[in-house]
C-alpha cells in the first residue's frame, strides 16, 4: 500500500517538468500558495482576534469542496470532507500572530499594529511562523481533496485560534469539537523549527514538549521607612528567599531523570530608595512533562512561598497570595508506535538525511491537548526546518547566531517550509486513509 501511495502523491505533488520521482516538495500550485502566505504574513492577527484569517481561509475550503463550520470556539473553523468509510483523521493549524514588531526586512513585512486584551499597543507579527502552518494546511486540504479517490474516511480539517495563548484547542473543544464533528481516531501538526535546517523533517515519540504553567506569587509584608527596617516586615527580603528556595525544586525535589523548570521570570517591588514597600510580586514559568512532576512542582511553589514567610515572621492572614494563571498549556506527546510508523513513512519518501529525531523540548503547544481529551486516539505533531541553508551553514562556522522563534527577526525559508510540510501532511494522511 505504502508503494502504491508514495506513487501516487508524487504525480500530484511534483512541480511542473519534474519527474514523478523527484525529491522537490514545491507543490505545482506553490506560486499561489506563496501568494497566500506574503498576505498571511503581512496582515497577522492576535490571539481570539483572528476573524479575517478565518474568513479568508474558509472561503478557500468551501472551494475545495468541503463543509464549512465557522466561529467553533471562537474564530476557530472546521472544515470536513466525508469520503467513505474509514478513520477519521484531524489536521490542524494554528492561526494567532504575537504582539511582536516585525525586523526581518522582508518585502511583505507586517506593519500592522493593534492593542492586546491587556491593553498594550505594539505590533503584530506572525512570529512563531503560524502563516507558514496555514498556507501548508490550505495546500494539504486542496490535495487531498483532488486524491479523493486515493483514500477513503473523513477529513476534519481545524483552524485554530490563540494557540499562543494556550486557550485555543481548550476553547474548541468546550465549543463541542468532538462531538458536533466527527470524533477523530488519529490527529497530526506540524511546527515550523528555528533549530532545523529548511525542510529538515523532525518527529520525536512521546513527549515532544512540555506543560507551561505560569504561576503569580504576591508576597505580603508590612511597609515602612528605610532607615527603620526593624519596624516594617521587608517583603523584598522574604520575596529574595522564596526566588532562592524554589531552585532547589529542581534540584534536589525532583528526580534527575525528570525534567522540569522553574524559573522567576519578573520581581516587581517598591518604588523608592527609602521606603519598604508593602508588597512584592514574582512572576515564574514552571515546565515539566509529566502531570505527577507538574503537580509536585506547583505544590512546591505554593510551599515554600508560605513557609518562607512564616519564617519571616509575616502573619497568618498576610501570607503569600499564589495563583496559578487560567493559561495552561499541557504537555504534548506523541504516540510512539504512530511517530515511529510516520517517521518511517517520512524517511522512505523524502529519504533518510531529510529526517531526525529532535529531543523534546521545555516550549509549549496546545496542540496536546486533542490527545488529552481523547487518549484512545493516535496523535503526533512534527517539527519542520525553517532556517535557511545558507544561515544555518554560517551558524555551523561560528559566523553567525540564528534568531529563534517569537524573534522580531525571524524570517524562515517559506518556501522549503510551506512544500514540506504540505507534502508530508498529505503522505500522512494518505498513509492513515490509504485504500489497500
Amino acid at each position: 500500500m505504502r508503494r502504491t501511495i508514495l506513487f501516487a502523491v508524487a504525480l500530484v505533488l511534483a512541480p511542473a517538468g519534474a519527474s514523478a520521482q523527484s525529491a522537490d516538495p514545491a507543490p505545482q500550485d506553490m506560486p499561489g500558495l506563496m501568494e497566500l502566505y506574503r498576505h498571511l504574513h503581512a496582515n497577522p492577527e492576535l490571539s481570539l482576534h483572528e476573524t479575517e484569517t478565518a474568513a479568508l481561509l474558509a472561503g478557500k475550503a468551501r472551494e475545495a469542496g468541503y463543509a464549512v463550520t465557522e466561529g467553533v470556539g471562537g474564530t476557530g473553523v472546521v472544515a470536513v470532507l466525508e469520503n467513505g468509510p474509514g478513520p477519521v483523521l484531524l489536521i490542524r493549524a494554528d492561526m494567532d500572530g504575537l504582539p511582536v514588531t516585525e525586523e526581518t526586512g522582508l518585502p511583505f513585512a507586517s506593519t500592522v499594529r493593534a492593542t492586546t486584551d491587556e491593553g498594550l499597543e505594539a505590533g503584530v507579527m506572525h512570529a512563531c511562523g503560524h502563516d507558514t502552518h496555514m498556507t501548508a494546511w490550505v495546500g494539504t486540504m486542496r490535495r487531498l481533496a483532488a486524491l479523493k479517490d486515493q483514500w477513503s474516511g473523513t477529513l476534519v480539517m481545524i483552524l485554530q485560534p490563540a494557540e499562543e495563548r494556550g486557550m485555543g484547542a481548550r476553547m474548541m473543544l468546550a465549543d463541542g469539537l468532538f462531538e458536533r464533528f466527527p470524533k477523530p481516531t488519529y490527529a497530526i501538526a506540524f511546527h515550523d523549527s528555528a533549530g532545523l535546517p529548511a525542510g529538515m523533517i523532525g518527529v520525536t515519540p512521546g513527549y515532544a514538549l512540555a506543560n507551561v504553567d505560569s504561576v503569580d506569587i504576591v508576597v505580603r509584608g508590612t511597609g515602612g521607612h528605610g532607615a527603620y527596617p526593624h519596624t516594617a516586615r521587608d517583603p523584598i527580603v522574604v520575596a529574595a528567599r522564596i526566588v532562592t528556595s524554589l531552585q532547589t525544586l529542581v534540584s534536589r525535589e525532583v528526580d534527575p531523570q525528570q525534567p522540569a523548570v522553574v524559573t522567576v521570570g519578573s520581581f516587581h517591588a517598591g518604588s523608592k530608595h527609602n521606603i519598604i514597600p508593602d508588597t512584592a510580586t514574582l512572576q515564574l514559568t514552571v515546565r515539566s512533562y509529566t502531570d505527577e512532576v507538574r503537580k509536585q512542582l506547583l505544590d512546591g511553589i505554593a510551599r515554600i512561598a508560605r513557609g518562607e514567610a512564616i519564617a519571616a515572621g509575616i502573619a497568618e492572614d498576610r501570607l503569600p497570595e499564589v495563583t496559578v494563571k487560567d493559561e495552561y498549556t499541557p504537555s504534548t506527546y506523541n504516540t510512539p508506535e504512530f511517530a515511529t510508523r510516520l517517521k518511517g513513512l517520512f524517511a522512505d519518501h523524502f529519504g533518510e538525511a531529510r529526517v531526525t529525531s529532535p529531543t523534546p523540548v521545555m516550549g509549549g503547544e496546545d496542540f496536546g491537548r486533542y490527545y488529552r481529551a481523547d487518549p484512545t486516539m493516535e496523535s503526533l505533531i512534527f517539527w519542520v526546518g525553517g532556517v535557511p541553508q545558507e544561515q544555518w551553514d554560517a551558524a555551523q562556522r561560528g559566523e553567525a547566531e540564528l534568531p529563534s522563534l517569537h524573534s522580531p527577526k525571524w524570517a524562515p525559508d517559506a518556501q522549503a517550509v510551506i512544500g514540506t510540510a504540505s507534502e508530508a501532511l498529505t503522505l500522512a494522511a494518505l498513509d492513515v486513509l490509504g485504500k489497500d
